[in-house]
C-alpha cells in the first residue's frame, strides 16, 4: 500500500466522484432544468482538464497503483486536451440535444465516465489497466450511440458498435494474454525489459502483436478494421458522432505508444510493416471513399480513416531511429498531428450540430448550399476547417502532415520517401472532396434562406475554434514542442 501514491491519480478519482455526483444532482432536477447538471458537468472537466496541464507543466513521471498507473507529461497532457474537446462538444452539442429530448444527465454522466476511461488509457503501465480503461469508454460511448431509444438509424449504429467493438476487444484482450503468456507479466516496463533481453516463445509474441496492432487498428478506426467507422458516425447522433471522434483518438494513440513503443520495441521490426500496411491502406481507401459520399457524416468518417492512416504513418518513421532524436519528433509529430486532427473536427462536427435544426438533420452536403449567403462568418470558418483536413496552408492541418512528412524523409532512406511521395499524392486526392465543400458553402443556390442564429456560447466557441485551427498554423511551434517534450519523457522512463 506504500506504493499506491493517490496523489498522482487525484484528477482520475474527482472525475469518478464528479461523475456520481451528476448521476445524484440529476434525480433533483426536473426536465426543464438541465442546465444545473450541464453546467456542474462543465466545471468538473475544467478542473480536471486544469489539474492535468498543472501536472504536466511539473514536468515529472510518477507511478502509482503499484506500478500500474504512469503519470506521465503525455499522459497528463492528452488527459488535459481529452478534458478541453469533451468541453467543447457539450458545448455544441446542448442545443442540438435540448431540440431532441436528449439534454437528459444521461448525457453528461456517460460523457464523464467515457473521459474518465480515456484518462485510465492514458495513465496506463499495466495491460489490465489499459483494458480496463478500453471497456470503460467503449460501454459508455455505446449506450451514448443509443441515447435516442427510439430513434431507428441510432439504434442499429449502437448495435453494430457493440459487435465490431467487442471483436476488437477480443482481439486486443487475446493478444494481450499472449504477450502475457510470453513474457510472465502483465507491467508494461517489464514486457520491454523482457522483449530486449530476447526470450525464446518469440514466434508466440509475434503472433500476439498481431493481434494486439489489430485491435489498436479498430480503435483507431484504421483500414481494413475501418467497417464501424461510417455506420457508427452515420448513425449516431450527431452530438455522439463528435464525442466519438474528438478524445477518444488521443485515447487510442495513446496506447498504441505505450504498448508498441515502450512496452514492444524490441518487436518493432514485425509491427512497424504491419503500421505501414495499415496506414497506406487507410489513405487509400478512405480518401478514395470520401469523395463518393453525399452523406456530409460519412464522407468525414472516411476522412477520418484517411488521417488515423496519416498519423499511423508518422509512427512507422520513428521506427527507423528509435533511440535519436529523430526517433522522439516522428512520435511527436504524429502526437501532433492527432492532437490538430481532433481540434479541426470538433468544429466541422459542431458545424454540422449548428445547421441542424428541431425535425432537420444537416447530414447531407446539400445542406450547406449557399451557407455564405445565410452566414458569411460561419462559412468562412467552416472553410478553415476543410481546409485544415484538407492540408492546405497557412491551417494547421497542413503543418500537421509537414511535420510527418519531414518525420518520413528525414531518414533519407528511399522506402520511407516512396511512402511519403504516395501520402502526398492521395492527399491531393483527398483535397477534391474537401474543396468541394467550399464550393457548395459559396457557389451554390441556398436550400435554406433563413439567416443562421446560435446560441452566444456556441457562436464563441465556434469562432474560438476556427482561430486555433489558424494560429496554430502559422504558429505551430509552441504546441509541436510541448508534444516533443512528453514523448521524450515517456521514452526516457
Amino acid at each position: 500500500m506504500n506504493d499506491m501514491n493517490w496523489l498522482a491519480i487525484y484528477p482520475e478519482i474527482l472525475l469518478l466522484v464528479m461523475g456520481c455526483v451528476v448521476a445524484l444532482a440529476d434525480l433533483w432536477v426536473t426536465d426543464e432544468q438541465r442546465r444545473p447538471t450541464y453546467w456542474l458537468t462543465q466545471l468538473t472537466l475544467v478542473v480536471v482538464g486544469g489539474m492535468h496541464f498543472c501536472y504536466y507543466d511539473a514536468g515529472l513521471t510518477t507511478y502509482a497503483m503499484q506500478g500500474m498507473v504512469v503519470a506521465d507529461p503525455m499522459g497528463h497532457l492528452l488527459a488535459g486536451f481529452a478534458c478541453l474537446a469533451t468541453l467543447i462538444t457539450l458545448v455544441y452539442a446542448r442545443p442540438y440535444a435540448a431540440s431532441r429530448d436528449m439534454l437528459k444527465g444521461e448525457l453528461f454522466i456517460l460523457s464523464l465516465f467515457a473521459l474518465l476511461g480515456i484518462n485510465v488509457m492514458l495513465s496506463a503501465n499495466n495491460f489490465l489497466v489499459i483494458y480496463l480503461g478500453l471497456e470503460l469508454m467503449s460501454l459508455s460511448l455505446y449506450a451514448l450511440v443509443a441515447l435516442r431509444r427510439d430513434h431507428a438509424v441510432s439504434t442499429e449504429a449502437a448495435m453494430k458498435y457493440f459487435v465490431l467493438g467487442a471483436l476488437a476487444s477480443g482481439f486486443l484482450l487475446y493478444g494481450l494474454s499472449m504477450m502475457y503468456g510470453a513474457t510472465g507479466s502483465l507491467n508494461i516496463q517489464e514486457v520491454f525489459g523482457v522483449i530486449s533481453q530476447g526470450v525464446p516463445n518469440k514466434a508466440v509474441l509475434i503472433f500476439g502483436t498481431v493481434f494486439v496492432v489489430a485491435g489498436l487498428a479498430f480503435k483507431l478506426g484504421a483500414a481494413p478494421f475501418h467497417m464501424w467507422v461510417p455506420d457508427v458516425y452515420q448513425g449516431a447522433p450527431t452530438a455522439v458522432t463528435l464525442l466519438i471522434g474528438g478524445a477518444p483518438k488521443l485515447a487510442a494513440f495513446a496506447i498504441t505508444v505505450r504498448l508498441l513503443v515502450e512496452g514492444m520495441i524490441g518487436l518493432a521490426v514485425d509491427w512497424q510493416q504491419m503500421l505501414v500496411v495499415l496506414s497506406v491502406m487507410s489513405l487509400l481507401i478512405g480518401n478514395l471513399a470520401a469523395i463518393a459520399q453525399t452523406n456530409l457524416k460519412r464522407m468525414l468518417a472516411y476522412s477520418t480513416i484517411a488521417n488515423m492512416g496519416f498519423m499511423v504513418l508518422g509512427m512507422t518513421a520513428g521506427v527507423v531511429n528509435d533511440s535519436t532524436v529523430w526517433g522522439a519528433n516522428a512520435y511527436s509529430a504524429a502526437m501532433f498531428y492527432a492532437v490538430t486532427y481532433v481540434l479541426t473536427t470538433l468544429g466541422t462536427f459542431g458545424m454540422i450540430i449548428l445547421l441542424s435544426r428541431q425535425g432537420h438533420e444537416a447530414e447531407e452536403i446539400k445542406d450547406l448550399a449557399g451557407l455564405a449567403k445565410r452566414s458569411p462568418w460561419f462559412a468562412l470558418v467552416m472553410t478553415l476547417f476543410m481546409f485544415s483536413l484538407a492540408g492546405v496552408p497557412p491551417t494547421v492541418g497542413f503543418y500537421a502532415k509537414l511535420a510527418v512528412l519531414q518525420a518520413l524523409v528525414v531518414n533519407g532512406l528511399p522506402f520511407y520517401i516512396g511512402l511519403a511521395v504516395f501520402a502526398v499524392a492521395v492527399s491531393l486526392v483527398g483535397a477534391f472532396y474537401y474543396l468541394r465543400i467550399v464550393k457548395v458553402m459559396f457557389f451554390d443556390a441556398p436550400t435554406d434562406t433563413a439567416p443562421l442564429a446560435a446560441p452566444a456560447d456556441v457562436r464563441f466557441v465556434m469562432t474560438l475554434n476556427g482561430a486555433a485551427v489558424l494560429v496554430f498554423g502559422l504558429l505551430p511551434g509552441g504546441l509541436l514542442e510541448l508534444c516533443k517534450v512528453a514523448i521524450r519523457q515517456a521514452l526516457t522512463t
